[in-house]
């Protein structure tokens, strides 16, 4: 039992399984920032444009069964719409991300270079135009 609870304890707190955690409750915060963005300001934006027209009840009889096509074209609008917001978050963060790493390795090539190391290089460069 104590091996269980040990290997249990490894696993739980393995980096990894931390990082998951961490990204699934950002994930969610995420999803209700993205969800009023898309439903408090881009679909009256969309509805303004369509004369206000709500697609969500749009629905056709048949027989006894009720198939309410509106919501599913909703849910891929609302989809896309979503898809799109992600993408310009991960490009802004990608953009800023790599503009950081610019930043960061232009600092490390400004390490000074030992003068033995120098005079090696030199060395090396006067024996290779010598060949």
């Amino acid at each position: 039992m104590k091996k269980f609870i040990n290997e249990f304890k490894e696993f739980a707190f393995r980096g990894n399984v931390l990082d998951l955690a961490v990204g699934v409750v950002i994930g969610a915060a995420f999803t209700t920032i993205v969800t009023s963005l898309v439903e408090d300001i881009i679909m009256p934006l969309v509805g303004m444009l369509t004369g206000g027209n709500d697609i969500s009840d749009l629905s056709i009889k048949i027989g006894t069964a009720n198939l309410a096509y509106g919501s599913f074209l909703q849910a891929v609008v609302n989809f896309l719409i979503i898809a799109l917001v992600v993408f310009m978050f991960i490009k802004i963060i990608n953009t800023a991300s790599a503009k950081f790493k610019r930043e960061e390795s232009i600092e490390i090539e400004e390490v000074e270079v030992p003068v033995a190391e120098q005079y090696l290089k030199d060395i090396r460069d006067l024996l290779a135009k010598e060949k």
